[in-house]
């Protein structure tokens, strides 16, 4: 690892902070903001869990050389308790503030016009919800590998409880590594499709340095589960609700649904995904479930097409 040289940005972002509900976060911003308009509105990303805003980079380099992309303004934010946004107070996070926060930040950011807002894994599934309660936020909403979680029923609510109320009492903690170059590693054991370099740039922004050691940017505490259900029905009465047209891209060599050893399948995803009036989705070759790492150039193809404008979008 010590002979790969780190990606260089050829669009770098520019740091911004904003005030969102009692915290301080992050932004990752491309273009000027100011040049927002209806027909090429702000693109709002929202990365996954355990991952960052500047996860996007490689993607959003991409996307500037599509046709029409050159100036278009792009954000990328940084979750509470995530990469250099503040975190909360509570013992673990909750998705209502997720959604609290991104409705919070919006009308920040484009208080007049709707934005084109994708989220990635469980930002995805956070824009997604979103899209289901203020579709006319949002002028067309993208979910990348944000599949969501299997049905539970009522009967699972008090081991859920137990559970949560055991790990509040005890103390939660990240690993830390000894070098960036470790912290790289972690991160392509972690997606061995992730290419060298840019394992090397994104161990800078995943991971600071602190007495000689890798800290991973995150609160601990994202790692206590919450003790609320994962309540399906509802969740499908938020994709009906979605009013506004919505593309899912997922990668052909995903291992989501591996970890539900047959619990929760593909299948079961494309019966709720129906349920969303407008909605396509298309699959990208030679990528996982980190699909903006491994094919950012096929993926900005296919959000510029999406999205538009320029060539691609009337292809």
């Amino acid at each position: 690892m010590s002979a790969v040289v780190p990606y260089a940005p050829v669009y770098p972002a520019q740091s911004e902070f904003r005030q969102v509900r009692g915290l301080r976060l992050h932004l990752s911003v491309w273009g000027d903001l100011a040049k927002a308009t209806l027909e090429q509105p702000l693109v709002v990303l929202m990365h996954g869990w355990m991952d960052c805003g500047a996860s996007f980079q490689f993607m959003v380099d991409a996307l500037r050389r599509q046709p029409g992309w050159a100036e278009r303004p792009i954000v990328a934010v940084d979750w509470r308790g995530f990469g250099r946004s503040e975190s909360g107070s509570s013992d673990c996070y909750f998705f209502a503030d997720y959604l609290g926060d991104l409705d919070e930040l919006l009308h920040q950011l484009s208080p007049d016009h709707p934005v084109d807002l994708l989220g990635h894994s469980m930002g995805g599934n956070v824009v997604t919800l979103y899209a289901g309660v203020r579709s006319e936020r949002i002028r067309r909403l993208v979910n990348l590998e944000g599949f969501g979680l299997p049905a539970t029923t009522p009967d699972e609510a008090p081991k859920r409880y137990i559970k949560w109320l055991d790990e509040i009492r005890e103390p939660v903690r990240l690993k830390d590594y000894d070098s960036l170059e470790a912290v790289a590693k972690r991160l392509q054991a972690n997606n061995p499709l992730l290419r060298p370099e840019f394992a090397l740039w994104l161990a800078q922004h995943w991971a600071r340095e602190e007495n000689g050691r890798w800290v991973i940017n995150a609160d601990p505490a994202h790692k206590r589960p919450q003790p609320f259900l994962y309540r399906v029905e509802e969740v499908l009465a938020f994709m009906a609700g979605i009013r506004c047209p919505m593309l899912f891209v997922e990668g052909s060599q995903t291992l989501y649904f591996m970890f539900f050893q047959g619990g929760y399948k593909r299948e079961d995803f494309l019966e709720r995904l129906k349920l969303v009036p407008d909605c396509r989705m298309e699959t990208l070759d030679r990528a996982g479930h980190m699909l903006h790492h491994d094919q950012p150039e096929e993926l900005a193809l296919h959000l510029a097409g999406f999205l538009g404008p320029g060539s691609a979008a009337t292809a």
